[in-house]
């Protein structure tokens, strides 16, 4: 079989699982996710020896040090993944939630009832929890899921994707609902998004250049973010301990992913109150600094900040800053630079709270808090198949909603249209 032929058939195998699984009862579809993370933790040394063999060959071909972090599993991450499963089937079933009915004056009655997508191509890089999470999402809410992961992460998504799908398949769900494409030919993804007879979405995630490419290529309906440039604002009547705490957790926790923050404002009246205690402290975690004119004047030894880093997601220990005149000028900058990811007040004004929270357009919008909150599981979701910055039907963490759509169920008695 060639590998066109390969691909379509696969596919198939999807929209026949899909329109099974669709109907699919909750106990069942329970039943199969706590299989599925009974089996991950019965699996986990097979998992992390191939999980060796990934980051082995990453770190032979120098793939950047937030990349590595993202591929790499360890006990505590599969325990992450294994309980995630548990936390999606603790969740109410979105299936078949009628979300709202009216009647009209002629006496039809006309409801909105959730109903599954159908089948969902996931294109992801690096992070091999990606696997589960989103096979997880995609079975309890009634979807069939097509796998395509990155080469650097090949051996562990084939072991956790083994797992999955005969750990369903033994509680009763289509083998086909959960299906990873086993070869690392790029042609694969192409062949995927041609098939729009079969597939109903796709769900790219990774770095910018794979998601436009699947934008530009795909025949099928695209949910995506293209990067995270978020920032947390520091406001003139900050705690400014409370600053602090938050501003290093936003930045320092996990750099290397798309809810860390990689601008920080702050108000010109508490900039040298802030500035210099805020900076060592970022210095002595090893972060790079970069810095605005009158940064610079407070704290000299930082690099000054240039027009392309205000539009930079680092990625890594690497942090643009910049002093603002005012709660409109930092609204601005977010605007100017932002990517509609996860954006963070620290205030205790309630007015330049409520204003940053109706004014700031993002998926996400915080107050006094860390912007890593920008997440399926923090988010009570039990995980995420994807951050969607767009404005449809998902919108911030996918969870169990995000990847349901809707249909019109109409009751009559007879009525015909005048």
């Amino acid at each position: 079989m060639n590998l066109k032929d390969e691909i379509l058939a696969v596919a198939q195998g999807a929209r026949q699982a899909a329109r099974r699984l669709a109907h699919a009862s909750t106990e069942t579809k329970n039943r199969a996710l706590l299989s599925m993370a009974k089996g991950l933790r019965k699996s986990e040394k097979a998992i992390l020896t191939e999980n060796e063999k990934d980051v082995k060959g990453a770190k032979e071909k120098n793939l950047p040090k937030a990349l590595v972090d993202r591929l790499l599993l360890n006990s505590s991450r599969i325990e992450s993944m294994a309980s995630g499963l548990e936390e999606v089937a603790a969740l109410p079933d979105p299936v078949g939630e009628t979300i709202k009915m009216w009647r009209r004056p002629n006496g039809l009655e006309i409801g909105k009832r959730r109903v599954p997508i159908g089948v969902i191509a996931l294109i992801y890089e690096a992070r091999p929890n990606v696997t589960a999470d989103s096979s997880g999402l995609s079975l309890k809410a009634g979807n069939a899921i097509i796998l395509r992961g990155g080469s650097e992460a090949i051996h562990s998504n084939l072991a956790i994707a083994r797992v999955l799908s005969e750990e369903a398949s033994r509680a009763g769900v289509p083998q086909a609902a959960i299906q990873l494409i086993k070869t690392t030919d790029r042609e694969a993804v192409r062949e995927l998004l041609k098939l729009n007879d079969f597939i109903d979405l796709i769900i790219p995630r990774g770095g910018e250049s794979l998601i436009r490419t699947v934008v530009e290529e795909s025949t099928i309906p695209v949910i995506k973010h293209y990067k995270g440039i978020c920032h947390t604002y520091v406001d003139e009547s900050a705690d400014l301990d409370m600053a602090v705490k938050v501003s290093f957790n936003a930045k320092v926790q996990r750099p290397g992913v798309c809810n860390a923050m990689e601008t920080l404002l702050v108000h010109q009246d508490i900039a040298r109150d802030f500035l210099p205690t805020m900076i060592k402290k970022f210095q002595e975690a090893g972060v790079e600094m970069k810095g605005c004119q009158e940064v610079r004047k407070i704290v000299p030894e930082i690099k000054e900040a240039t027009e392309e880093d205000w539009k930079t997601e680092y990625l890594d220990l690497v942090l643009s800053v910049k002093v603002v005149p005012s709660l409109k000028e930092a609204i601005e900058h977010i605007h100017k630079y932002g990517s509609s990811h996860s954006e963070a007040i620290i205030t205790e004004n309630y007015r330049a709270a409520k204003r940053f929270l109706d004014e700031v357009d993002a998926a996400a919008v915080y107050v006094n808090a860390s912007t890593r909150f920008t997440d399926g599981g923090e988010f009570g979701l039990g995980a995420e198949i994807g951050i969607s910055t767009e404005k449809i039907h998902a919108r911030g963490p996918m969870g169990l909603e995000e990847l349901c759509i809707y249909k019109y169920i109409i009751y009559g008695e007879g009525q015909v249209r005048q």
